[in-house]
């Protein structure tokens, strides 16, 4: 008999209401709760109380051995928990911490159909304060709402952020609504790694999708909007980047700085305040294709030129293939000579049905003009932007 099925056949199920139950419960039955148990939610609002949390490791400092002081709402700590809410929208964890859901060496665990929110920020700044955290764990993150994690404190420029994957963290981050924090929608630090799809991301500060040190992710599907900055790659990351809608940032689109390697396929970069994409630093390396990058540039010159595309490294290490690249207030291109017309590239209204789904009328010019070795959902040659390529929305 497998460990699984054994899990299963010991597994207990809690259900907890928090109309009859005592406030503290949900945080009791989180330490009583045995690996694999699952526990249910009904419809209410579940207070954590904050506690102490100190790390010898930090997640984002130049020198990992920093001792960090952080504090914890509600901790998942050596154990797979199954955690479901009632109602997404109805069934609330309010953290009251700058780690707010934090899952550590928990494997197999998941959150799904809860509103978490209320987080406090701590005052350490080398504190990566997130509404739900993961380290050392494999967690999937599904249907949640993380929204309204907007304490601050005046001696720390970072908020909280929407979900965080610190090192070894394996996270699927799939169908939640990231809205209105005070930091990064998602980060990925050290070893962290997580495919992040179907998410809608919008109104918060730094990067809608932040992965960096040795971090990687398949990002797809998400819809990216309101942040200073879209999706960016930084030091050793892995990163792809595909049918994203980046749009109304107030800095770039999407970036890959460091060495990083990103490839960033089927996107529509469209309304950001400067430019649509950088490659910030020669060292990074990727490619560049089946894009839609237009109307980039409408707010003042801050973190790059109001272009489409800026290049500061060459074509050879980051290719530039079959994009729409059209009408950014600065000029499409900035570091490079002007890409139209060779290697699939144009410039040319891409006649959007609307800027919210951003799907193409019937007469677009990027229908059928994409990568010839990339097929659309029905078999044709694929389309530039995000309707185009295997892994296109439905809709």
């Amino acid at each position: 008999m497998n460990v699984l099925l054994i899990l299963m056949l010991f597994a207990h199920t809690w259900v907890l209401n928090p109309q009859e139950d005592n406030d503290d419960r949900f945080e009791i039955t989180l330490v009583q709760a045995q690996n694999g148990d699952t526990i249910i939610l009904k419809k209410g609002e579940y207070k954590a109380k904050q506690k102490s949390y100190t790390e010898t490791v930090c997640g984002n400092c130049k020198n990992p051995l920093t001792t960090v002081e952080a504090t914890v709402g509600f901790h998942i700590k050596g154990k797979s928990l199954i955690i479901k809410g009632e109602s997404r929208d109805s069934t609330v964890l309010v953290t009251n911490a700058g780690y707010g859901v934090f899952f550590e060496e928990s494997y197999g665990s998941v959150l799904s159909n809860i509103t978490v929110t209320g987080g406090k920020r701590d005052p350490d700044g080398n504190a990566t304060d997130a509404a739900i955290i993961g380290k050392h764990c494999r967690v999937t993150i599904e249907n949640v709402a993380v929204s309204n994690n907007t304490h601050r404190v005046d001696s720390v420029v970072v908020g909280i952020g929407g979900i965080f994957g610190r090192e070894g963290a394996e996270l699927l981050i799939f169908n939640n609504e990231i809205v209105n924090n005070g930091w990064d929608g998602i980060a990925l630090y050290r070893g962290a790694t997580a495919i992040i799809a179907d998410n809608t991301i919008k109104q918060g500060r730094g990067a809608g999708v932040g992965v960096t040190w040795d971090a990687s992710a398949i990002v797809y599907r998400n819809w990216i909007s309101g942040y200073w900055k879209g999706i960016g790659a930084f030091g050793e990351s892995r990163v792809v980047v595909k049918n994203n809608g980046v749009f109304d940032n107030l800095g770039w689109g999407i970036v890959a700085t460091g060495n990083t390697y990103l490839d960033v396929q089927n996107n529509v970069i469209f309304h950001n305040g400067n430019c649509g994409f950088a490659v910030w630093q020669e060292t990074a390396r990727g490619i560049l294709r089946n894009n839609i990058i237009a109307m980039n540039g409408w707010n003042e010159e801050w973190v790059c030129p109001c272009v489409g595309v800026w290049m500061n490294a060459s074509t050879e290490q980051f290719p530039i293939t079959f994009n729409n690249i059209w009408a950014n207030k600065a000029g499409n291109f900035e570091g490079i000579p002007d890409r139209t017309g060779s290697e699939g590239n144009i410039s040319t209204n891409p006649l959007f049905s609307d800027d919210v789904t951003f799907q193409l009328q019937s007469t677009s010019p990027c229908i059928d003009t994409g990568d010839s070795l990339i097929i659309d959902t029905d078999g044709s040659r694929s389309d530039m932007g995000l309707h185009g390529g295997p892994q296109a929305p439905s809709f």
